[in-house]
Formats: C-alpha cells, sequence, structure tokens
C-alpha cells in the first residue's frame, strides 16, 4: 500500500480510506469513486502524471467537466445593502471597524435603497429569484428603511414574476416582536451574530460602553426562535482564539433552540487583533471535527444536530459542487454601501480593492471582467496545485486579498474528514442524501455519485 504522504501533492486526485474501503476525489468534477486496493494503488502511481493518466485508471475517456472560465457579463442576483453603517457594538475582530468601515457612521437614504433595489429588478425575467441581504453595521438601525426597501422588492417582483428572497445579519440586540412578525410574513433568513454562550460572548462582543450584550441579545432573539415558521433562524459564530470550545458553543445554542448554527473564523481583522494563527487551526480543526463526530452519531440515529457547517458540506459534496471561485462576489453578487457605491462584496464596502460601480449607473463592466479573469481558483497560487481547490473555491477573496491563505492546511483537513463522513452518512444514513448507490461488489472504481458541474 502507497502511503498517503506520497499524492498528497498531486491537484488531480486525493485518496482517503474508511471503514468501508479506500476512496478517491477527483478534482476533476469533484467526484468521489469507491475503489478496491489494487485500484488506489494504480491511482496514487499515476497521480503525478497528470488528470489524463488518473482518468485512465478510473476508466473515464473524457474531462468530467468543462475547462474553468470566467463568466462574461453575469447577470445581477443578489445584493447586500448596507443601510446602517453604524453599530451600538464595539467587537475589536469586526471587518466593518465597529460598523463605520473607517469612516464616519451614516445611514443609506431611501433614494439610495430605491435604486439599489431597482437595479436589481431591473433585467428579471419571470420565474428568476433575486436576493437582497441586509447588513451593517447593524442593519435594525435603519429598520424603516429596511422594511420599506422589502416592500418594494415583494412589489417588484411581483410585478416580474420574480421571486424576491430577503436575509439580515443582525447582533440581536435591537430585535423587536414586531420584527420577527415582518420577517415571518416575508421569509426572511435572519442570521444572528452569537460568539459563545454567556461570558464567552461578551468578552468578543461588548456594547460600546463595554457592557455585556448576550442577555439583550438572547432575550430578543428567543421569541423569534418561537414564531419562525416561513422564517429561518440561525446562530454564526465568529471564531478568535478566545472561543475555540465550539462544541460546547454548538450544543448550548442547540438547547436554546436554534436548529442551524454555523461557525467562521477570523483569518483578517483590520487592526490584526484576533485572528487566528497557525496553532489556533490545529484546535479549531480538532474541534469542527468533534462537532462533526458528534453530528454523524446523531444523523446514525436520525436525530437532528444544528451543525450548520457540517450540513453544508455534505450536500456540497453530495451534489458534485465544482466553484471556480468561493462565492459570486463580483459575479452575480455585490455588497452596495450607505453611499450606493458598489463592490465586489460586503467586505469590500469602501474599500477601493473591490470597487465594482454605483448603483445610479450600474456595475462597471470592464473592472468585473478584470475581476473574474483574476479571481479564477486555475490563477491562483497555491490553488492550482491543490486537490481541495474545486470544493474550496480559493478562499475568500477580501481575507486573501488582505492576509493571504493563513488556512489552506486546516481547509485541506478539514475537507478530508468531510469526505471519510460523507461515505459513512451514504452507508448509513442514505436517505439523508436521497438515496445512494450500493458501495460493494462491482467494477474496481465505482462511482459514489455523478453530479453535473456546477459554477
Amino acid at each position: 500500500m502507497i502511503a498517503a504522504s506520497s499524492f498528497e501533492a498531486s491537484p488531480d486526485v486525493h485518496l482517503f480510506d474508511t471503514e468501508f474501503g479506500p476512496h478517491a476525489l477527483l478534482a476533476d468534477a469533484s467526484q468521489v469513486f469507491a475503489l478496491d486496493e489494487q485500484t488506489r494503488d494504480e491511482l496514487a502511481r499515476a497521480a503525478g502524471l497528470g488528470p489524463d493518466a488518473v482518468r485512465e485508471v478510473i476508466g473515464l475517456s473524457r474531462p468530467l467537466a468543462s475547462a474553468m472560465e470566467a463568466p462574461r457579463d453575469p447577470p445581477l442576483r443578489s445584493l447586500s445593502l448596507a443601510v446602517a453603517q453604524a453599530c451600538n457594538l464595539g467587537c475589536t475582530y469586526c471587518y466593518a471597524q465597529e460598523g463605520s468601515f473607517g469612516g464616519k457612521a451614516k445611514e443609506m437614504a431611501w433614494r439610495t435603497a430605491e435604486t439599489s433595489v431597482r437595479r436589481l429588478f431591473a433585467d428579471a425575467e419571470r420565474g428568476d429569484t433575486l436576493h437582497i441581504s441586509f447588513l451593517g453595521g447593524e442593519p435594525l438601525a435603519a429598520r424603516e428603511l429596511l422594511r420599506d426597501a422589502t416592500e418594494l422588492a415583494v412589489e417588484l417582483g411581483r410585478a416580474k414574476g420574480a421571486n424576491a428572497k430577503f436575509s439580515i445579519t443582525t447582533n440581536g440586540t435591537l430585535l423587536r416582536s414586531d420584527d420577527g412578525e415582518f420577517f415571518e410574513r416575508h421569509g426572511f433568513a435572519v442570521t444572528v451574530s452569537l460568539d459563545g454562550v454567556g461570558a464567552v460572548h461578551d468578552r468578543l462582543r461588548p456594547f460600546k460602553n463595554g457592557r455585556g450584550s448576550y442577555e439583550r441579545a438572547i432575550e430578543n432573539v428567543l421569541p423569534l426562535l418561537a414564531m419562525q415558521r416561513r422564517m429561518q433562524i440561525s446562530a454564526r459564530v465568529t471564531v478568535t482564539p478566545d472561543n475555540l470550545d465550539l462544541r460546547e458553543t454548538l450544543d448550548g445554542f442547540a438547547e436554546l433552540g436554534f436548529t442551524s448554527v454555523g461557525f467562521s473564523p477570523v483569518l483578517r481583522s483590520p487592526t490584526g487583533k484576533s485572528e487566528l494563527r497557525a496553532s489556533d487551526f490545529q484546535i479549531l480543526l480538532a474541534q469542527m471535527i468533534a462537532c462533526g463526530r458528534e453530528f454523524e452519531r446523531r444523523m446514525a440515529q436520525r436525530q437532528r444536530y444544528p451543525f450548520a457547517n457540517m450540513h453544508s458540506a455534505m450536500r456540497e459534496i453530495h451534489r458534485g459542487t465544482h466553484r471556480p471561485y468561493p462565492c459570486g462576489a463580483g459575479a452575480g453578487y455585490f455588497g452596495v454601501s450607505a453611499d450606493g457605491d458598489m463592490f465586489a462584496c460586503h467586505r469590500f464596502v469602501d474599500d477601493a480593492a473591490g470597487a465594482m460601480g454605483h448603483v445610479e449607473t450600474g456595475v462597471d463592466r470592464a473592472r468585473q471582467r478584470q475581476w473574474l479573469e483574476e479571481r479564477l481558483v486555475d490563477r491562483q497560487e497555491p490553488c492550482r496545485s491543490c486537490w481541495a481547490r474545486y470544493l474550496c473555491g480559493g478562499g475568500c477573496h477580501h481575507e486573501v486579498i488582505a492576509r493571504g491563505r493563513p488556512a489552506c492546511d486546516f481547509i485541506r483537513g478539514w475537507l478530508d474528514y468531510c469526505l471519510q463522513a460523507y461515505v459513512r452518512l451514504s452507508v448509513l444514513r442514505p436517505d439523508y442524501f436521497g438515496g445512494s448507490p450500493d458501495y460493494f461488489g462491482g467494477s474496481p472504481a465505482e462511482v459514489v455519485f455523478e453530479a453535473p458541474a456546477l459554477s
């Protein structure tokens, strides 16, 4: 048997073992194959010879996916509106620099919000789904504008025969019961930023006067958790070196009634404070896998467990996600500042590195084409030599431009675990994926799933 370390540098294939035998992820189209021992060793030897040699071992005569090319002038599908570039909290790691993005606190004018919404729906066709996200700062500081913009989007969507979807990310401290009623009526996805239970959260997300915000946020969120039907409420945990006990956090929020809890590591902050370092990533990976193991255990017993990262990874692997970018930033998705400037995403607001136009004049297509050509994962280093590139997409553009890629080993470690978990769940809980092929018998290299390449 050839040791795993001998083929880890291959950009074409990743071999991994589970209790159900050897398997391979082919980077070309992100397909997973079950193997016998002989085929596994043949793949390990072919891994350094290029994608054609790898496909020959598997028995494939052609590439599984079309070449990764930058899309040209993609349609606008999603906007995030920084309706309030101000916040009542003082989170020191915040990419938005306590909500103001390094400038003066300000709110979006109605003309800007209206123009943004009309811009989004201008070229919509019947059946299209368009998305508006409300961000800040703290977006509920501009509650009336948020509601008016939502109602306008509903009206325009109805006139066009298009679907309007809405989301909001909030710190929870300004939430009211009538907000819950509004979000429920319009089917909002509500993400509440919570960085731990009790004192842990308070240390990381205090009010600007230093007082903790946890009790206020939870008091406001609990009624919404009870009323959610159409709306979906999730907790988002920003992970720093000071809140790495993920399992305790996940279980604490599960007990409160959250049905989705996701973790997002701080790779870059404006001051460098609270950024994760190499030793932190080792702890983070161990904690993520511990949460994943519990997810597997609960799924095997047909119980719910609200680990959003794991659920998302299983769905993405199963559908054969094959992404040339980490997200839609600068393609079909843009962030809009309070002044109406368009940026590659919400994290680039008021940052010239991501400037993309203005809602009054639209997307700067020349700038967009340059962005999409430059940010393509196959043109990034060291991504071109990484087996995980089409599952990862190259990492958050904002973080990569500002800090580079300090988390690559963590990402590969997490995806390696997720591939193993995917195999186990496909065998033990095929209904979780809507059915799964038989792993045993058949050809030496047997495809576990087959899905079209996705952009």
